[in-house]
């Protein structure tokens, strides 16, 4: 029998941040592994998502796109994994997790990519500039044990998933704030199980040359 929600992903993608959501959830769902050149551009799956990228899920007919409004919408509908603070406490859930999609999404990519805007034009950028982005996300790490306060949220998970990744990949500076941060949430049970299963559905490495 199908299950209620379909994960649409690659396991090279941002789909590794709703696997993790998805396993601290802990619902059932099937998994539609998709490859860039191919099944992601074709007409079946740019039926759920026009832009031709993943990761999506579809859920009791509902199609959610976009990794941050992901992990929010399964943290309330979910609500028995307890990821989504209450109503009136969610101005550092829903601030924090929409800074990283926005000024530091941006910041970092933008960053990577050679691209830093003139102090003079800052403004008219969502982030200012890099370094500003990064000490206001550092600051927001320190604050408190979890990014929305004393427990762990769905908002960990994106939050979490940016900086492990900026550390990872050096878009992010290794600073002991991170790391800490990235440490304690990568050791999580559901993340380490995520990962497992993405890592098992990558390619096998070209071999190499005699």
């Amino acid at each position: 029998m199908a299950a209620d929600l379909v994960f649409y992903t690659n396991p090279m993608s941002r789909g590794r941040i709703i696997r993790w959501m998805l396993e601290e959830v802990g619902c059932d769902y099937d998994t539609e592994l998709l490859d860039y050149a191919s099944t992601m551009k074709g007409d079946p799956y740019l039926a759920i998502n026009p832009m031709g990228k993943v990761p999506a899920i579809v859920h009791k007919g509902r199609v959610i796109t976009e990794c941050a409004a992901i992990c929010a919408y399964l943290g309330d509908a979910f609500p028995a994994a307890g990821l989504a603070p209450a109503l009136d406490d969610r101005a550092d859930y829903y601030r924090w997790l929409f800074f990283a999609a926005g000024p530091v999404e941006q910041a970092v990519t933008n960053k990577a990519a050679g691209f830093e805007p003139p102090a003079e034009r800052g403004r008219m950028f969502g982030y200012g500039n890099f370094d500003l982005t990064v000490d206001v996300l550092e600051r927001a790490v320190k604050a408190n044990p979890y990014i929305a306060g004393d427990r762990f949220t769905a908002a960990d998970v994106y939050v979490g998933s940016q900086v492990a990744w900026g550390l990872q990949f050096g878009t992010l500076p290794t600073r002991d704030a991170f790391v800490a941060y990235a440490e304690k949430l990568t050791s999580r049970d559901a993340a380490k199980r995520a990962a497992a299963k993405d890592d098992a559905l990558m390619p096998a490495p070209e071999p190499t040359a005699a």
